[in-house]
């Protein structure tokens, strides 16, 4: 019985490298593919694909498996990265990630990897899938977190449907992350110690703002407090996300001083994208940055269908603890959460995620939320 043929996406990171040694040792044909997805600048100091394709190929001629690089720029650009400065002009703070994976990773590389006749991807995300059977002999495919839990990245992956699931392995899902770097350390991997990359590679490690400025139109304005005193002037509310500390420019300025004479830090809670307004406060805890509750639009299902629970758990953000809600139906396109604890910066264009305990069900794009009553 010939082997099952797998494309494994490998980044040049430890994870991804990992992953395709493990799936060869499971006896799979393995198949290395190596995506390209940002080519403006990609010769500057910030992000360079070249040592990340060394790296790749180098891991690739270790383990003994053949692998090719295929460019998925345009595709990004097209999906992905339009939608990012649609998202960012509109005044609300999208995650390319949680896009990526749905158009990229397992769009356009699945449909890749099918074409060179494979039966299934594989990528290094820390996730994994189950296969459950139920009512006359149907399917179904289940998104489970990670075994990790501080790996866990369920979370961008949450847009994902049964048909992509049914072709995905996430080898990774079943260990942690130090088990994963004593395989690369064991095996002698060229990129066994190498960094995890952080953010997005097509703004690297530059000055976000900087990096915006390039792609987006900006205008000034003012920047005030609850009660309307103007304490400054934003440079365009594009560059600032609710929750914010760094970089809002206020660092001088002590309006509140609390007992022992100290003075409580600047957050971004609100932006008025009408009147052109940043709304700042003082204090991590301030009213104006816990919701109760949220609306959430572009709703994806991973199970094809709404979750049938209403007491659910969900993150808004990336390494957030599970917070217990109650999940409600607005319209075929949109639904609501309530918070039984009031959430912290919850932020128009990050993702709202629904998780059943391991589970997760899906989630939609945050448009909206309730600022909470605090007494």
């Amino acid at each position: 019985m010939p082997k099952k043929k797998i494309v494994i996406g490998m980044s040049g990171g430890v994870d991804s490298s990992v992953a395709a040694w493990l799936l060869k040792q499971q006896g799979y044909e393995v198949i290395g593919l190596f995506m390209k997805n940002w080519e403006d600048d990609d010769d500057s100091e910030y992000c360079s694909t070249r040592q990340d394709w060394i790296d790749a190929a180098s891991v690739a001629d270790v383990i003994g498996v053949d692998i090719e690089a295929v460019n998925f720029a345009a595709e990004y650009k097209d999906r992905v990265f339009a939608e990012f400065l649609r998202e960012y002009e509109a005044g609300r703070t999208p995650n390319p990630d949680v896009l990526c994976n749905a158009e990229i990773k397992f769009k356009a590389f699945l449909d890749h990897a099918m074409k060179l006749g494979a039966d299934l991807i594989a990528t290094g995300h820390y996730a994994r899938v189950r296969e459950v059977q139920f009512g006359a002999g149907a399917t179904r495919f289940e998104l489970l977190k990670a075994v990790d839990a501080g790996k866990d990245q369920s979370y961008f992956l949450h847009r994902l449907n049964q048909a992509q699931l049914s072709k995905t392995l996430f080898p990774l899902g079943e260990i942690h992350k130090t088990e994963v770097r004593r395989i690369a350390e064991q095996l002698s991997l060229p990129n066994a110690r190498k960094k995890d990359s952080t953010g997005i590679c097509f703004i690297g490690e530059r000055p976000f703002r900087e990096f915006l400025n390039r792609y987006l139109s900006y205008r000034p304005g003012p920047m005030k407090t609850p009660d309307g005193e103007t304490v400054g002037e934003h440079v365009g509310l594009s560059f600032y996300t609710l929750g914010q500390r760094k970089g809002i420019g206020l660092g001088g300025m002590k309006s509140h001083r609390n007992p022992d004479g100290s003075s409580d830090a600047w957050y971004v809670a609100k932006k008025d994208i009408e009147n052109n307004t940043l709304y700042v406060v003082q204090g991590h805890d301030h009213s104006w940055l816990l919701s109760s509750a949220l609306i959430a639009g572009q709703i994806s299902w991973i199970a094809g269908q709404a979750p049938e629970a209403e007491q659910l758990s969900a993150k808004t953000r990336y390494r957030q603890a599970d917070a217990g809600c109650t999940h409600r139906a607005v319209d075929d396109g949109a639904f609501s959460l309530l918070f039984s604890t009031p959430q912290w910066a919850v932020t128009p264009g990050q993702s709202a995620v629904l998780y059943q305990d391991e589970i997760c069900l899906g989630g939609g794009i945050i448009s909206a939320s309730a600022i909470a009553q605090v007494d």
